[in-house]
């Protein structure tokens, strides 16, 4: 049998990662070809002729208002199956408008694409279906019964109408509100139009159904003892909902159609928050979630019902970076998980109705064709979902085919462009990648300039790379500038950590890039050089691009010249800094100051202490990505003290003013989200001060306090009218992470 020790032991081994038997993947080609990867395989009645799959990101504000898929929505899904994809999925789809308030907003409006509301949808889902058909793939659709407890909260402001769940659960995002519970007659209701969407599915072409059972959706909650505590009715038993959806779908549909089912082994709140469990309010509750040997008689009983095949993880919202497993987390996070059900399968003999073995689909952090090729081969799973890595490469299965996988280019699960962008209002894009999700306004093609233009780049990171690029591929002659030995800019220092892998093979892309750049009568590189006013003046330059990134903010705080005061990029750049240092104080709670943190603690076995201005550390940061590592900096003993203001820098200590009063809310809260800026909490408790001086020891102090725009150069340029055009990309204009730098790059470049 199965137990919950595994959750236990990969919940410590998800820390340092490095050391316990997670390794660092690269864009190898050791095991190509990629005959596994590339051979097909038979869910129930369906071929696909691959064993990639696309992964569900939620097609956020991708529809018309009425629910339509739009020509965004259609030409981003088909641009991966163009890209050779076997099976792709679409986000989720919510079958519960009108019972669920947190799908829908006021006026009847949705940022969620529709199937169930007219007929006026269907023809959207068809010409997607047939745009996807074309180019041999399949496609299936993924159903929600609803958001739930996990569901935006201000249903309750603009509709007057609480969220819903299972039982009554506090909403993860404000868990002062309650979600109340949902009746039978509601639950009926889900069950019925699943099926309906489902038949319209397949009316419409749409090749098979995938329902959304994880990650702490409603679809869990319903079947899940930890949000599930119902004592009476016909859904008591947390099984029967899910159970009753399946076999809806399989009368409405027939044998022959394909049904897929997302589902987590595990919560994993236990072995992630241990003790926490009981004493957080908001997490009280579930203590009861579903065990490992639960999930496998559920999945079992699913089968009889009629599921055809399964991708499983692990988590929910209360501890995102599990089932959105962020760039610190080790790649191939989850192919223990996936083979634990595939073995299941095979040791109870357990068959789909259609009388063939059921897939098992492995997810989590898999882009990279060896990593993914050994799993298929060492029997871990029968597919491999790729979500992100397609995002950030629509081309990455036709890459992998030619064993061209020097040119795909990573993602760098930064969650910038593809979660937390929807998250604030917009729809899912890539940091990396600036034509995702705009496929239907920029063509794959750069097109050639009108005019052939003499372009001079300055800045060879990844802005002024992406530009310089694009002008080549416009046809004009472009000299890139660099004052380092090296391209990639600030990125080199930004991947020293080892949670930063996925920043270094970026590198590695861009610095491939640049050498096949090299290839282009066209392009000159000059590394090493300074392009300053006199130098490009003397080129006589028809444009000039300013990509000259950022420079770390310098507090004004008595005593930042010390010799024992460096900024995060020189100690990145040297780490040999801290030798013979013990304890360290990092001045500064976002991003880089925390993954600083973690890289000195857990690389270097050092001592350290954050200080932070505001309440809140990683404040900017995508949930799933600050929740990973505030988790293990908690677990490693590394102090925070927020809503703390650095008074002065002595030789050996820092001296702070830190408000200590008890309303100062946890630093280290990562089972309740950070809200929009834009999005008030009535709510939320008020903060007191109650100021303490104090001084804490410092063998070293690391200024992390964010980073100022460098566009010095670009604003001598246009003083002194240098060229005709003289234009400001990336960080130089306002400072911000990989994705603004690379889609201002982008788009400035398309139209010179």
């Amino acid at each position: 049998m199965y137990n919950e020790k595994i959750l236990y032991e990969l919940e410590q081994n998800f820390a340092n990662w490095w050391d316990n038997g997670f390794v660092e993947p690269k864009m190898t080609t050791k095991l190509y070809p990629y005959k596994q990867l590339f051979s097909p395989i038979k869910i129930n009645n369906t071929t696909i002729k691959n064993r990639i799959v696309m992964g569900p990101m939620g097609n956020i504000n991708m529809a018309e208002e009425t629910g339509r898929p739009n020509q965004m929505m259609i030409s981003y899904l088909s641009e991966r199956a163009k890209g050779g994809v076997g099976l792709l999925t679409t986000g989720l789809i919510p079958i519960s408008h009108g019972i669920d308030s947190t799908v829908t907003e006021p006026a009847k409006l949705t940022y969620f694409p529709r199937i169930d509301r007219t007929r006026t949808v269907l023809s959207g889902w068809r010409e997607l279906a047939q745009s996807v058909h074309a180019y041999d793939s399949k496609i299936f659709v993924q159903l929600t019964a609803g958001l739930g407890r996990v569901g935006n909260p201000q249903c309750l402001l603009t509709q007057h109408k609480l969220p819903v769940s299972a039982s009554w659960n506090p909403n993860f995002y404000i868990p002062q509100i309650p979600c109340k519970r949902l009746s039978d007659r509601a639950l009926n209701k889900l069950v019925k139009r699943f099926g309906q969407a489902s038949a319209d599915a397949k009316a419409c072409g749409i090749d098979g159904v995938y329902l959304h059972g994880h990650e702490g959706y409603l679809l869990e909650q319903l079947t899940n003892p930890a949000f599930n505590r119902r004592k009476l009715g016909k859904y008591r038993n947390w099984q029967t909902f899910g159970i009753k959806t399946v076999q809806e779908i399989r009368q409405r549909v027939g044998a022959k159609y394909p049904i897929m089912y997302r589902l987590d082994l595990s919560l994993a709140l236990n072995s992630t928050y241990q003790e926490k469990m009981e004493s957080v309010k908001s997490l009280k509750k579930f203590r009861h979630e579903r065990t490992i040997e639960q999930t496998l008689d559920y999945i079992k009983n699913l089968v009889s019902a009629g599921v055809d095949i399964f991708d499983v993880d692990l988590g929910c919202y209360d501890n995102w970076w599990l089932p959105h497993p962020p760039s610190s987390m080790p790649s191939g996070c989850f192919l223990q998980i996936s083979k634990i059900v595939k073995d299941f399968f095979a040791d109870n003999h357990i068959l789909s109705n259609a009388g063939v073995p059921v897939p098992v689909v492995a997810v989590g952090k898999l882009g990279y064709p060896d990593l993914a090729e050994q799993a298929l081969r060492d029997n871990m799973c029968d597919m491999i979902m790729l979500a992100r890595p397609l995002l950030a490469d629509a081309e990455w299965a036709n890459k992998a085919y030619r064993g061209e996988t020097k040119s795909i280019r990573p993602c760098i699960g930064c969650h910038e462009g593809c979660i937390k962008e929807f998250v604030e209002g917009g729809h899912p894009q890539c940091a990396v990648n600036p034509r995702t999700a705009f496929e239907d306004v920029f063509t794959q093609e750069i097109p050639l300039a009108p005019k052939q233009k003499h372009v001079a780049v300055v800045g060879a990171g990844p802005a002024g790379i992406m530009c310089a690029k694009v002008l080549l591929e416009r046809g004009h002659i472009v000299d890139l500038f660099e004052t380092m030995p090296y391209v990639g800019g600030t990125l080199n220092c930004a991947g020293v950590p080892k949670i930063k892998y996925e920043i270094k093979n970026y590198v590695t892309y861009l610095t491939t890039q640049v050498k096949n750049m090299q290839k282009n009568k066209n392009f000159t590189l000059h590394l090493n050089t300074k392009a300053d006013v006199t130098l490009l003046k003397q080129g006589k330059y028809d444009t000039i691009v300013t990509a000259t990134g950022s420079i770390i903010k310098q507090p004004n705080i008595a005593g930042i010249k010390n010799k024992n005061v460096v900024t995060v990029t020189q100690l990145l750049n040297n780490p040999k800094i801290t030798q013979n240092k013990q304890h360290i104080i990092i001045i500064g709670g976002g991003d880089s100051g925390c993954e600083t943190a973690y890289y000195l603690k857990y690389e270097l076995g050092l001592d350290v202490e954050i200080v932070e201005l505001t309440a809140n550390l990683m404040a900017q940061s995508c949930t799933a990505n600050r929740g990973h590592i505030l988790h293990y900096l908690q677990k490693a003993g590394v102090r925070v003290d927020n809503l703390s203001n650095v008074v002065e820098i002595l030789p050996d200590s820092v001296v702070i003013d830190k408000n200590v009063s008890k309303t100062v809310p946890d630093p280290y809260n990562t089972w309740q989200p950070i809200l929009p800026e834009n999005i008030n909490n009535p709510l939320a408790p008020k903060i007191k001060t109650r100021l303490q001086r104090l001084t804490l020891p410092a063998d070293l102090v690391v200024v992390a306090i964010g980073t100022r725009a460098n566009n010095e150069l670009y604003s001598q340029l246009i003083e002194q009218n240098i060229a005709p055009e003289v234009y400001n990309v990336g960080d130089s204009i306002t400072p911000s992470k990989v994705w603004s730098a690379t889609k201002s790059a982008y788009r400035r470049a398309r139209t010179i």
